[in-house]
């Protein structure tokens, strides 16, 4: 992600977390097609927990399905609930948390109800805030074990078929190409080829959906891997236990799906951020959302394959926040707007026996989104401008902010080197304007 976005959301639990889930098929249906939301290359899907609609993140990251957020009117019922600890990506210490056994979750009639979830109610954890959407939870491992799931980027569906599907079968055979994937402690890994600097080296990659960056790499997981020669320190977004700094850069190339990506932003997370981290051995990074978003998906856990097919967006440049800030979703508000399109007329008389009819001005109520400045990179152009952490964003560029998205906003901020981006904030009340232009330090 760019950073702001990178979840990074690698962690372990601190005691047993040995789940009994077991997702399968209602009414013998051979697949489960589930739209979902894409923001920032992640993926959103719609899960109904012990009947109540929510929102999880689909990622191949963690283990273990995760419940953050709930809304004031969701009302869900959870059984044999006991405390435990979680700690991950960040720099504090571990969390208290609580698992919950003998859940039914359910989505299109792809089921599983006897299904563990760890409750964490740190309120310093919020994706919502970070990818602008509301979010309540993230699911991982059980959702793909025993099925072959496809991620289609392009017309943003999961799909999850039966065992012994024979058009997927001869789908799979024609038109995608299968690479070999290891599943170690419920994650899928592969060897990539990546060139830093002068060095190829054969490389143990995690694939996570969880993570909107392109690739990630641990340099002190190996003495051969040496960090880019340009390089700039930024906040990388943040995990468990807190705030993930590091190194952005770009590495010479990166293999993946018998595809070569050349320059690709890469991350480098420092190793405070990463120390508690219970790493598989061998393994030295992640491939992110920025690279498995350029292709359709159908990961097979149950045979170790991962099929590939490219789509369009596949060549095309990896960007980066050239601003130096990091814009996140800071709640709602009740704004109101004028809307005179109502029926409602208002009658005048002007004098006895003579009326008029005048178009009532109706005015009305809607919750808009407010976002504010989360991080401002130390000599970046937005910093040097004058813009600080926490200043409510009012406009960017001549329009509202609350009449855009995060998506949109951030899209903005990794256009095109030169461009000239106007703001308007707001700082303890008081209305500033600031001018800067989109900078490229790599």
């Amino acid at each position: 992600m760019r950073i702001a976005y990178s979840i990074g959301l690698l962690f372990f639990f601190m005691g047993s977390l040995w789940g009994q889930s077991n997702f399968h098929f209602s009414h013998h249906k051979q697949q489960v097609v589930i739209p979902f939301q894409l923001v920032n290359n992640l993926v959103f899907i719609p899960i109904k927990v012990n009947g109540e609609e929510l929102t999880f993140l689909l990622d191949t990251g963690v283990e273990e399905t995760i419940l953050f957020s709930l809304d004031e009117d969701e009302q869900i019922k959870f059984h044999q609930v006991e405390q435990i600890k979680l700690k991950g990506l960040g720099s504090k210490e571990a969390i208290v948390a609580y698992k919950s056994s003998k859940n039914t979750l359910e989505v299109n009639g792809y089921v599983d109800d006897n299904h563990e979830i760890y409750l964490v109610l740190d309120e310093g954890f919020n994706i919502s805030s970070q990818v602008g959407i509301p979010v309540n939870g993230i699911i991982g491992y059980h959702f793909f074990e025993n099925h072959k799931v496809e991620l289609n980027y392009e017309r943003r569906k999961v799909t999850v078929y039966a065992e012994g599907n024979e058009k997927l079968a001869k789908r799979l055979q024609r038109k995608f190409v299968a690479n070999p994937i290891r599943i170690e402690e419920k994650k899928p890994y592969c060897f990539s080829a990546i060139t830093l600097n002068e060095k190829t080296l054969n490389s143990k990659l995690l694939i996570d959906t969880g993570n909107s960056d392109a690739l990630w790499v641990f340099l002190h997981a190996s003495k051969e891997y040496s960090k880019p020669l340009q390089t700039v320190h930024d906040f990388l977004g943040r995990g468990f236990s807190g705030a993930i700094f590091g190194l952005r850069g770009r590495v010479r190339s990166f293999e993946f799906a018998h595809k070569r990506f050349d320059q690709p932003i890469s991350t480098f997370p420092d190793s405070v951020s990463v120390q508690s981290v219970n790493f598989v051995p061998g393994r030295v990074g992640s491939i992110g959302g920025g690279v498995l978003a350029r292709f359709t998906l159908v990961f097979d856990y149950p045979n170790q394959l991962l099929y590939s097919r490219e789509n369009r967006t596949i060549d095309e440049p990896f960007n980066y926040n050239m601003s130096g800030i990091e814009v996140e979703h800071a709640g709602l508000e009740w704004t109101q707007e004028h809307d005179d399109r109502g029926t409602n007329r208002i009658r005048v008389y002007s004098s006895p026996g003579e009326e008029k009819l005048l178009a009532s001005l109706q005015h009305r109520f809607v919750l808009k989104p407010i976002f504010t400045i989360a991080n401002v990179r130390e000599g970046s152009t937005a910093q040097l401008a004058g813009l600080k952490k926490g200043d409510r964003i009012v406009t960017i560029n001549g329009r509202y902010a609350n009449q855009t998205t995060i998506e949109r906003i951030n899209d903005l901020l990794k256009s095109e080197e030169g461009r000239t981006i106007k703001i308007e904030v707001e700082r303890n009340g008081v209305p500033m304007e600031f001018k800067f232009q989109l900078k490229s330090i790599l």
